[in-house]
């Protein structure tokens, strides 16, 4: 194994980040508290947004985002409200996928070169800014922020070397989509256990022919649908204390399973999937023509799978298979946060879009649920209000948080172990090429423990 030792080597070089920035801190009227937090409010006044910024001064900010079609078109929308509403204040937007997303703002932080307003993964506060040196502390901006609306339990969260670095947006987790049209041309009805999933793996092959499988993953998602396994099966979380929870045996178990459904004809090879020329499944014309028919996906983003199907074709959520255990293996996560950067110039003007984006009415509105269910209590209203709480985003989440059992931690999406030169990726594709589940295994605990121990928190 010393081609993939020395990747995992060179991946947490990688993502290393040395050094520091000046803090550049504006004119606040709360003293900084990680304490400083409620329960319910509302927006802030007009008395404290014109204390916080000068109405006579220009302000230019940049806010970076990833996501989909969707995701993007809605922000930008906001964005365009947001600069009416202030005029004095342009925000420049930088938006893309997901791929590559981690490495351009690894890049961007390290260099100082970062927006001043980031959507960010939860994990990029640890892995990033585990000193507090890249993301200013939000409690500083308490008088634009309407931190109140938020539980201090969520906020917590986003509480990193005793800073507030990020705001939590709210939880997501993981489900299972399907494309019923694909199922209803084989003369199945969606299926409810993974025992109809591998039958489904049978009959498309013989229905529909070679190319069509139940389901479609690439590696990252493989990693976790193994979870969604060892959790049904063992009941236990992932990590404890910064050590891998299950044996090396445990794991070779969950990997074997993976490859039983490639086995089944329940997914293609990841030879397969890269051979279609497409890195994430959105992109990959198999998927847009219903060739894969199933998905194990965020709630909060499975709008960007919906809207690449081509017309025609029925997008539905699917029940959770709970043939596999004794154990409901809800797989939850703090889906995203905003953050504002330490080398940010205009502090309070990109405070002033974190509190349109996510307490404005009329921001929550344009935004809805794009980036999943909101943590934010007085947004929560608006769209109960609007009747925006509905749809495949809403009933996902509605679902997943019943079975909320097992949540990952921040290390969890390290870039060393998600990222596509990551171990996750590297196990993945190694399995379906071949190589011995016991060997992997081993690797895997071995590579997981050498990240958290060098990112423990």
């Amino acid at each position: 194994m010393k081609v993939l030792t020395k990747r995992i080597v060179s991946g947490l070089l990688a993502f290393t980040m040395a050094g520091s920035l000046a803090a550049c801190t504006p004119k606040s009227t709360t003293e900084p508290s990680t304490s400083d937090v409620g329960t319910e409010g509302t927006t802030t006044t007009e008395a404290a947004l014109a204390e916080a910024l000068d109405p006579n001064q220009k302000y230019e900010i940049r806010f970076s985002w990833w996501g989909g079609d969707s995701r993007h078109e809605a922000t930008l929308k906001a964005i365009k409200a947001f600069e009416a509403k202030y005029p004095n204040i342009s925000v420049e937007p930088e938006y893309g996928a997901w791929d590559g997303w981690t490495e351009k703002v690894a890049t961007q932080l390290k260099g100082g070169t970062a927006p001043d307003l980031m959507q960010v993964n939860w994990n990029w506060l640890y892995q990033f800014s585990s000193d507090g040196s890249k993301f200013a502390d939000l409690n500083q901006f308490s008088d634009v922020i309407s931190l109140d609306n938020y539980d201090a339990s969520i906020l917590e969260k986003g509480v990193v070397a005793d800073k507030l670095q990020g705001l939590p947006l709210g939880v997501t987790g993981k489900a299972f989509f399907w494309n019923a049209t694909t199922f209803e041309k084989a003369g199945l009805e969606v299926p409810t256990s993974f025992e109809e999933i591998i039958s489904a793996g049978t009959t498309f092959k013989e229905k529909l022919g070679d190319d069509y499988y139940p389901l479609a993953m690439y590696e990252y998602e493989r990693m976790i649908l193994m979870l969604y396994y060892l959790e049904s099966v063992y009941g236990k979380e992932w990590v404890v204390n910064n050590q891998t929870n299950y044996s090396v045996e445990e794991v070779k178990e969950g990997l074997d399973w993976i490859n039983s459904l490639e086995d089944a004809h329940v997914l293609p090879s990841i030879a397969q999937l890269k051979g279609d020329g497409a890195t994430i499944l959105e992109k990959n014309n198999r998927w847009m023509d219903g060739h894969y028919a199933g998905f194990y996906e965020w709630d909060s983003a499975q709008q960007k799978l919906a809207n690449a199907l081509e017309e025609g074709q029925e997008f539905v959520l699917g029940a959770f298979p709970k043939d596999l255990g004794s154990n409901e293996a809800g797989l939850t996560k703090v889906n995203m946060c905003y953050a504002i950067t330490e080398s940010s110039k205009n502090k309070a003007a990109a405070a002033l879009l974190l509190e349109f984006l996510t307490s404005d009415p009329e921001g929550v509105e344009l935004i809805a649920t794009e980036r999943g269910m909101l943590a934010n209590s007085a947004a929560n209203k608006v769209l109960e209000e609007k009747g925006l709480l509905a749809g495949l985003t809403y009933e996902a989440n509605q679902e997943v948080m019943k079975i909320a059992n097992f949540s990952f931690d921040p290390n969890f999406e390290n870039s060393a172990l998600k990222d596509t030169t990551g171990v996750y990726y590297e196990v993945m594709e190694s399995l379906s090429g071949g190589t011995d589940s016991g060997e992997l295994a081993q690797y895997l605990v071995d590579s997981i423990n050498d990240v958290y121990a060098a990112n423990a928190y």
